[in-house]
């Protein structure tokens, strides 16, 4: 908390991804930027904890690779269902890795906040940010509060980056909103002991049961962690007729003791809390910029409908917030800002588009019963989907679009019509 009120070039709101990313790249060009966190690190997330190519290579371009490489390398995705596994290493691309990382968040929010304090953003930490500060319809700053000591004070800035996460208070305040009509995820996860733990892949399980055999709606996963422990959860999308009856807490139970034999997994052996979160995706959130201010990563619902990846889109879309801030004071005009939109669609917008409409199928678990059926007979076929799912199409391959639909038109062939949607 700072000793005085003060003015800046930018208020960054959230220390998490997507926040700590805007700050580095903003400090890194020579802006003064305050970033405002409530909790004190290390702070805990519901997450799977893995990190994909395109987020390895924005903590890569951050200059954190030595302290990435100290953690878990994965070569890529062992999708198990109906009794076949494939494991389907990431792609080969001109531009991103081909491994990913498994890093806690505990450990990973900490890592990057603290490597843009070090590039001089001042890292207000156990600061909630409490509400915006309006005159003539812009944002001057944000008024904060020192969580321990009850302490309010204003601080002031040229621009305003609101990156609070799914739950986006000063975001809604200044007129932010998600779409209802989009899909909204739902995430549960816990840590768990496992001999494994030093296993090369990441794991889903693309068709979940109970105990007794009967198809749970969703898919799992078992992220290892290289230290003795993995990451243990199941994802569900709002596109599931029956998502506001379901049980999570039953849903994991569940998954857990039907989860692969190979992870030794303890059902009722969760190191620390099972947490879980809702997860607003495919760009569901708008406005996502105003005169002076602009929302990232969660907070404006950019995460990857397929997978419930976020953190990836939260460095990009932060990256890209902080070069129009610093076009922005570079010229003294607005308007730079004022592109956020457009480039926001123009590297997601058909992608997301896309993805929301085969969210409709996966919401189908008959239909998603047999897709994946079909899909895992093809190696060929799922290292395809993978490359899409994970956005890491090369430039010279078939456009997102083109390449989903005809994924699906393929699989949808041979599917019979389902009884009931």
């Amino acid at each position: 908390m700072p000793d005085t009120t003060t003015r800046h070039d930018v208020l960054v709101v959230g220390g998490g991804p997507a926040g700590a990313a805007t700050g580095y790249w903003l400090a890194k060009a020579g802006l003064d930027v305050a970033v405002i966190e409530r909790k004190t690190y290390p702070r805990d997330k519901s997450c799977g904890d893995g990190l994909t190519p395109r987020a390895v290579k924005q903590l890569d371009d951050m200059g954190l690779r030595p302290r990435l490489e100290t953690y878990h390398r994965n070569r890529g995705l062992r999708a198990v269902a109906h009794d076949i596994t494939l494991e389907l290493p990431w792609p080969e691309h001109p531009d991103f890795p081909n491994h990913g990382f498994v890093v806690r968040r505990t450990v990973l929010d900490q890592m990057v906040a603290e490597h843009a304090r070090d590039a001089g953003v001042a890292l207000w930490e156990g600061t909630d940010a409490v509400a915006p500060i309006l005159r003539d319809g812009l944002v001057r700053g944000i008024t904060v509060q020192d969580k321990a000591t009850g302490q309010k004070r204003d601080a002031h800035a040229r621009y305003v980056v609101l990156a609070e996460g799914a739950n986006s208070r000063i975001a809604r305040t200044l007129g932010a909103s998600r779409n209802r009509s989009y899909p909204m995820g739902l995430a549960i996860r816990g840590y768990y002991a496992s001999s494994q733990a030093d296993d090369a892949w990441i794991e889903s399980a693309l068709d979940v049961r109970d105990r007794h055999g009967a198809s749970l709606p969703g898919y799992g996963w078992v992220f290892p962690l290289g230290d003795g422990t993995v990451n243990v959860g199941i994802g569900l999308l709002s596109t599931f007729r029956d998502y506001k009856s379901v049980n999570t807490t039953t849903l994991m139970n569940e998954w857990l003791i039907t989860a692969p034999e190979h992870w030794g997994l303890d059902p009722d052996g969760a190191i620390g809390p099972v947490l879980g979160g809702r997860l607003p995706m495919a760009g569901s959130v708008n406005p996502k910029v105003g005169p002076n201010w602009v929302v990232v990563g969660d907070a404006a619902g950019s995460i990857n409908p397929f997978n419930g990846e976020g953190i990836d889109y939260a460095y990009e879309t932060g990256r890209i917030a902080a070069d129009l801030i610093h076009e922005s004071l570079a010229t003294g005009s607005g308007l730079p800002l004022q592109r956020y939109p457009h480039l926001l669609d123009e590297e997601y917008g058909l992608y997301f588009k896309v993805a929301r409409l085969f969210m409709q199928l996966m919401g189908n678990p008959a239909l998603m019963r047999e897709l994946t059926r079909v899909g895992m007979h093809s190696r060929s076929l799922m290292e395809w989907v993978l490359a899409i799912m994970a956005n890491l199409l090369k430039p010279d391959e078939l456009g997102p679009a083109e390449a989903v639909y005809r994924t699906v038109a393929a699989m949808a062939r041979v599917v019979p019509e389902p009884a009931s949607v």
